[in-house]
């Protein structure tokens, strides 16, 4: 697996200690010094970071990439990175936060992307932050990865769906729009949604921006996130209420509190580009095709 730095940097001691714990599980992390390098608000320059990653993708003895951290900065590597090559390498790329913005490149694209855990507070840190088993299922089995029913998870409205699942940090969607890598899932996806740290009064900001882009109507069911430190301070609304309001006449089913991106506790390991099902009655959310090849 290579490590790539597609928006910001982090420490070596965190590379480091995110190193010895893919080997623990059985994966050979490689990377370009590159990494290392820091202008601004970014591991280095936009060309440095996008030719790391072609040159990832293009070497036969890697089989997939891993974004060290999020951050910001990935969109500046749209235009840079090779969509041809990205798609005659088929190598997932896993990452969140930032990193949604190639996640939705890789689905624009027709490939998988695994929205799942990086090396900074994650990998680096053990499986105290990350979800373990979910992640070999995603990542480590070419097979589908099955039911996933986290503790926590919860159902807002009842129903059941059938799509690709594709979406990510609201955030960053909702900042490609107007651009020419603007989110635009197929009709009858299934929608993830989180975020981090936004008062509720925003994120219902871009959820209307959603709706009045679409996105919703696309949509035949949707998934939302733990959306930590994202209720008012003082506890009222929680953004619970707000998203359970907002998708009132939503016309299928909804979850709460997958955590997968910016999560509480462990971050559990999603497939973008794969169809799955979601159902709300049972608060489950089944993968039914493989990720990996």
């Amino acid at each position: 697996m290579a490590l790539v730095a597609p928006a910001s940097s982090c420490s070596p001691e965190e590379i480091a200690a995110g190193v010895s714990e893919l080997s623990r599980i059985g994966l050979r992390a490689t990377y370009d010094q590159s990494i290392f390098d820091k202008r601004r608000f970014t591991a280095g320059t936009s060309e440095v970071r996008a030719a790391a990653i072609n040159s990832a993708l293009a070497d036969p003895d890697i089989s997939g990439l891993i974004a060290i951290r999020g951050g910001y900065g990935s969109a500046h590597l749209l235009p840079l990175l090779d969509t041809n090559l990205l798609r005659e390498a088929r190598k997932p790329l896993i990452g969140y936060s930032d990193i949604t913005a190639l996640l939705n490149l890789y689905v624009r694209s027709g490939l998988t992307a695994i929205h799942g855990p990086m090396i900074d507070r994650r990998f680096s840190k053990g499986p105290s932050a990350y979800h373990e088993d979910s992640f070999r299922r995603v990542v480590m089995a070419p097979e589908p990865a099955g039911e996933m029913r986290p503790n926590g998870l919860e159902a807002l409205h009842p129903g059941t769906a059938t799509g690709i699942l594709a979406g990510g940090t609201l955030t960053q969607l909702m900042a490609s729009m107007g651009t020419a890598w603007a989110f635009e899932p197929p009709h009858n996806f299934i929608l993830f949604l989180e975020d981090v740290n936004e008062r509720p009064y925003r994120i219902h900001r871009m959820l209307v921006q959603a709706s009045q882009a679409g996105i919703f109507q696309k949509a035949g069911g949707i998934v939302f996130g733990e959306f930590p430190g994202c209720d008012e301070p003082g506890g009222d609304p929680k953004i619970k209420d707000v998203l359970r309001d907002f998708t009132k006449g939503f016309r299928g089913p909804v979850l709460f509190g997958f955590p997968s991106g910016h999560t509480i506790g462990a971050t559990w390991t999603l497939p973008f580009g794969v169809k799955v099902e979601i159902t709300g009655g049972a608060a489950c959310v089944r993968i039914l095709e493989s990720a990996v090849e």
